[in-house]
């Protein structure tokens, strides 16, 4: 599968996997200049890049394991879509868990993307529902172990 990109501006990385078998592509700010996330805050970063993902599947948007753990920034809807006919430019939205500010820098690695088959479901609206086991047990009817 090919999965085509544009640059849309001078400062723009390409998507970069970083490892042999990385599941995903990192992505890089596209800043002139660093940005401030304030602690607590979150803001939209711009990786510069726009994508054609293939029809029958998504673009996920998801935070980056160092960055989370040492700093903690993650994706705020993680993982967000990228639907197949979106053609902007694919955005992070970061936020900053720390008590202090992080300081993005231009063309540091935000987030990563992974690229995700959809299954194709077809709606159908009924009166009853089987039933389960589980039935309409909610958050924690599971148990605790």
């Amino acid at each position: 599968m090919k999965l085509s990109y544009r640059l849309l501006r001078p400062c723009s990385l390409a998507p970069r996997r970083m490892s042999l078998h990385a599941a995903g592509f990192d992505l890089s700010a596209a800043l002139e200049e660093p940005m401030i996330l304030a602690a607590g805050a979150w803001q939209a970063v711009p990786t510069g890049i726009a994508i054609q993902v293939p029809e029958g599947y998504e673009a996920q948007i998801r935070p980056r394991s160092g960055l989370a753990l040492k700093h903690g920034i993650t994706v705020l809807n993680s993982p967000g879509t990228i639907d197949a006919d979106y053609r902007g430019e694919v955005m992070a939205i970061l936020i900053n868990h720390s008590a202090k500010d992080f300081v993005i820098e231009p063309g540091m690695r935000i987030c990563q993307m992974v690229i995700s088959a959809l299954a194709q479901v077809e709606l159908s609206e009924v009166e009853f529902l089987e039933d389960s086991q589980r039935s309409e047990g909610g958050f924690g009817s599971t148990g605790t172990s």
